[in-house]
């Protein structure tokens, strides 16, 4: 079946009713009802935007410690609740995700609600949660691939936000304390930045006369602006962390695209194409695993990390010492080689029968469909998105990809971090030759 039959066949259809709460957060419902679970997210503006300087991390770990004790709940107590209700309910940097067996959907609606509007972040949960977080990264200190990712978003965003870890530094992770915890939700934790997803077998008007009741004490607050981010020009740059290990991890890339960018979906193609097809169907994987054998593990896209704020175009490898000239060879010719020549239609039709069928199966789970609910309502995408994606990415042609490539691929302004017993001398040689 051609992806243009399938993309008929494979349309997702998800009916979202909107209500605003009274506490000003976006209320987004979809109702389905053969779901034997329901499924909330909760997305909240600004995350770890928002960590005072000297204290990365703050957003991290409020997030984190959400379920460690709410209004009059102990950690235990939520536990107890959650495991009667056959439920789990997570925090993050960004918001709250939370599911249950659809019989009990209203009780654990109903503990989401505490824990965004009355954390207590108990003193003796922030100094333990605290501490494994510095536990984990003192180990990642010394971890090759985690200081290359680290250096890599450095190199492409600077000293922006973007370019920082949410989880903080060991330094500024230490000085946090339950003060820090308490300060950063108050002021951040505000229901207008809030948009809430909730799909599962059950009413809307239930749900959202359930959380206007649940949440009317929620803070109201200010949403946040969406600033245009100041980030270094795409230019080659190179940075090493030296290791004494046997294989080097190499990341190229350079700044990429916003989400919004009307040339998203002819992206998504590409990149299947050209570094993130499954198995043995990308150009990278053929070139760099199969034909020269540098590793097992390699891969390359730019629509993956596009966000509000452009992403990057990410290519990474694991590969000896000696082979990483040819590493960064190969991906270099190949953002090349998908620039200058039209891709075959044998190869593109692969691409596209591979992403018009996962998008539609992607959607099974009731979790994927309030995500998804959420993607939507930050990204404004058309009502009608989720129909319209799968003719969409079955309509993209050879000239269509080879357009974009040359738009959005910049191999000539690549940066390259590298972590393991490699010398940056060695990766600015092979920028520079190619």
């Amino acid at each position: 079946m051609s992806a243009r039959a399938a993309a008929a066949d494979l349309v997702v259809r998800l009916p979202i009713e909107r209500f605003t709460l009274e506490c000003g957060a976006r209320l987004l419902v979809s109702q389905r009802r053969d779901a034997p679970v329901i499924a909330l997210q909760m997305h909240l503006r600004g995350g770890h935007s928002l960590d005072e300087r000297g204290l990365e991390g703050q957003a991290y770990l409020t997030g984190g410690l959400l379920d460690q004790g709410a209004g009059k709940l102990s950690e235990e107590q939520i536990a107890e609740v959650l495991e009667t209700s056959g439920g789990s309910i997570s925090g993050e940097s960004n918001g709250l995700s939370a599911a249950a067996a659809a019989e009990r959907w209203d009780t654990v609606l109903e503990l989401a609600a505490q824990l965004i509007c009355a954390p207590t972040f108990p003193a003796d949960k922030v100094r333990s949660q605290r501490q494994r977080l510095l536990d984990r990264l003192l180990l990642e200190r010394d971890e090759p691939r985690v200081q290359g990712d680290r250096l890599f978003k450095e190199l492409i965003y600077g000293d922006h936000w973007l370019g920082r870890p949410a989880a903080g530094t060991y330094e500024s992770v230490a000085r946090l304390e339950r003060k820090h915890l308490v300060a950063f939700h108050r002021r951040n934790w505000v229901a207008r930045r809030a948009v809430i997803a909730v799909c599962g077998p059950v009413e809307p008007s239930r749900v959202a006369k359930l959380l206007d009741r649940a949440l009317r004490r929620w803070t109201p607050g200010e949403d946040l602006p969406y600033p245009t981010p100041e980030l270094p020009p795409r230019a080659v740059r190179t940075a090493v962390f030296p290791a004494e290990r046997e294989q080097v991890h190499v990341f190229l890339g350079h700044l990429g695209v916003r989400r919004a960018d009307p040339d998203y979906p002819a992206l998504v193609v590409m990149d299947h194409v050209l570094g993130a097809g499954p198995g043995f169907t990308n150009r990278v994987a053929m070139r760099l695993r199969d034909e020269l054998g540098l590793a097992y593990t390699v891969h390359a896209n730019i629509h993956g990390s596009a966000g509000v704020h452009p992403g990057a175009f990410t290519a990474y490898i694991g590969t000896s010492a000696s082979k990483v000239p040819v590493a960064i060879e190969g991906f270099l010719r190949e953002m090349r080689r998908i620039q200058d020549e039209p891709v075959g239609d044998a190869e593109l039709a692969t691409a596209k029968d591979y992403v018009v069928g996962s998008f539609a199966l992607s959607f099974q789970r009731a979790a994927r469909r309030a995500n998804y609910m959420v993607t939507a309502e930050r990204f404004a995408l058309p009502d009608d998105h989720l129909e319209r994606a799968p003719k969409v990415y079955a309509a993209i042609t050879p000239e269509d990809v080879q357009r974009v490539a040359r738009a959005h691929l910049h191999p000539q302004a690549c940066v390259v971090a590298a972590a393991g017993p490699i010398r940056e001398a060695t990766l600015r040689k092979a920028l520079a030759s190619k």
